[in-house]
């Protein structure tokens, strides 16, 4: 079955505000900083890649 136009099932990224973007990149970093110790590595690298991608987004300078 074929998805109507502007249906969310439409192979299109999300389009966020600059502040929906603001919100997820402060839960994605308090989710970073709440992992256990014993957590996934990839998951990790995950998050980290997707804060840099938001960040980038944001215009943000990354942190070394």
């Amino acid at each position: 079955m074929r998805s109507r136009e502007g249906q969310f099932s439409d192979a299109r990224p999300i389009q966020r505000s600059r502040a929906e973007k603001e919100k997820l990149l402060r839960e994605l970093k308090d989710t970073l900083a709440g992992l256990k110790p014993h957590a996934s590595p990839a998951m990790r690298t995950t998050l980290q890649a997707r804060i840099r991608e938001i960040e980038a987004e944001l215009g943000i300078p990354a942190r070394k």
